[in-house]
C-alpha cells in the first residue's frame, strides 16, 4: 500500500517538473525520465538520470534540479506514510497490533521427575511508539497411571518503555507453580533497565537487569519473601534462511535459594507459518525445599505457529 501511494504521489509530481528552467534538456531524454518517475521505480529513475548525464554533459544543472525535486517528493511521501503508520499505532485498540507464536509438543524431564509429557506455550508481543508489551505462558504436564508426575505452570507479563532506540526500562510480573520443585506458588516482580546490544536482520541480543522481589509459597506449608536481583539475556541468531538458534538465560540472585535458568533452542521452518523447535532447558535452584533436587532439565520438541 505504501509503495502504491508513493508511486502515485511521485508520478503526479512528475507532471510539474517540466518547467521552463529545464527546457534545454532534449525532449526524448526528458520523456524517458518522466516515464521512469511515473512507473514509481526509484532505481530506474536514478539510472536514467545517470545515463542522461553521460549523454548530455552540458545539462547537468537541469538534471540536478530534476533529481532534487524527485528526492524531495520521495521524502515528503515517506514522511506522510510514517506519520500515518504512527497514528494507526497510537489509535490501535488494546487487542490490536499483537504478534506472537503458539507452541504444542512433548517433553522429557530429568531431576525432580523422570518422565515424558505434553507441553504448551504462548508468546505475545505488542510494539508501540514508546511502549513494548510482552506476555508469555507455559504449561508442562504429565500423568502416569492416573498420578500427576509433572505439573509446571508459568505466566509472565513485561512492559517496556523505550527511552532510546536501544535503551529501555522494564517492569516484570511473574507467576510460577511447580509442586515437584517444592513450591505451590512463586511470585516474582522486578524493574530496571535493558539494552538491545545487537538488533539487525540476522541477529538480536537484548539484556536487562534490576532489583527484584520474590515470594515463595511452599508445598509443605509456610512461605518466604526475599529481595533479589534479576539479570537476563535474550539472544536470537538467524543461522540460515529457515533455521534460528535461540538462547534465553535468566538469574534471580537472592539470599536463600537463587534460581538460574537457561533455555537453548533450535527452530526450523517447515511450511508457511509453521516451524518445529528442539529445546533444552536447565533450571538450577541453589537451595531448594527439602526433598527437591537442585537441578531440573527439560528436553522439548514442539510445533510452533507464528501469527
Amino acid at each position: 500500500m505504501k509503495n502504491t501511494i508513493l508511486a502515485a504521489s511521485v508520478a503526479t509530481s512528475a507532471l510539474f517538473l517540466a518547467t521552463p528552467a529545464n527546457a534545454e534538456l532534449p525532449g526524448p531524454v526528458r520523456a524517458m525520465i518522466d516515464a521512469a518517475i511515473e512507473r514509481g521505480d526509484e532505481e530506474a529513475v536514478r539510472t536514467v538520470i545517470d545515463l542522461a548525464r553521460q549523454t548530455n554533459p552540458d545539462d547537468g544543472a537541469e538534471l540536478d534540479t530534476i533529481l532534487s525535486d524527485y528526492e524531495a517528493d520521495l521524502a515528503a511521501v515517506a514522511a506522510d506514510a510514517a506519520a500515518a503508520e504512527a497514528a494507526a499505532i497510537r489509535d490501535a485498540g488494546l487487542f490490536e497490533n499483537w504478534t506472537g507464536k503458539g507452541e504444542l509438543g512433548a517433553f522429557r524431564s530429568t531431576g525432580n521427575s523422570d518422565n515424558a509429557g505434553v507441553t504448551a506455550g504462548l508468546k505475545l508481543t505488542r510494539e508501540g511508539i514508546d511502549w513494548r508489551h510482552k506476555f508469555r505462558a507455559r504449561v508442562d504436564y504429565q500423568e502416569t497411571a492416573g498420578v500427576v508426575t509433572r505439573e509446571q505452570f508459568l505466566a509472565a507479563y513485561e512492559p517496556n518503555w523505550k527511552i532510546t532506540d536501544r535503551l529501555f526500562a522494564y517492569a516484570l510480573g511473574q507467576y510460577e507453580r511447580d509442586r515437584f520443585q517444592g513450591f505451590s506458588a512463586r511470585y516474582s516482580t522486578s524493574g530496571g533497565l535493558g539494552y538491545d546490544v545487537i538488533d539487525n536482520d540476522s541477529m538480536a541480543l537484548s539484556v536487562k537487569a534490576g532489583p527484584a522481589w520474590r515470594r515463595t509459597e511452599l508445598v509443605g506449608g509456610g512461605s518466604t519473601s526475599r529481595i533479589a536481583a534479576l539479570a537476563a539475556a535474550d539472544f536470537d541468531w538467524q543461522i540460515a534462511e529457515n533455521l534460528v538458534f535461540t538462547e534465553d538465560a535468566s538469574a534471580f540472585i537472592q539470599g536463600g535459594s537463587s534460581t538460574y535458568i537457561s533455555d537453548t533452542g533450535l527452530q526450523a521452518a517447515i511450511a508457511g507459518n509453521f516451524s518445529v523447535r528442539l529445546s533444552y532447558t536447565v533450571e538450577h535452584d541453589t537451595d531448594p525445599p527439602l526433598g527437591a533436587v537442585k537441578t531440573d532439565t527439560l528436553s522439548r520438541v514442539t510445533l510452533i505457529y507464528d501469527f
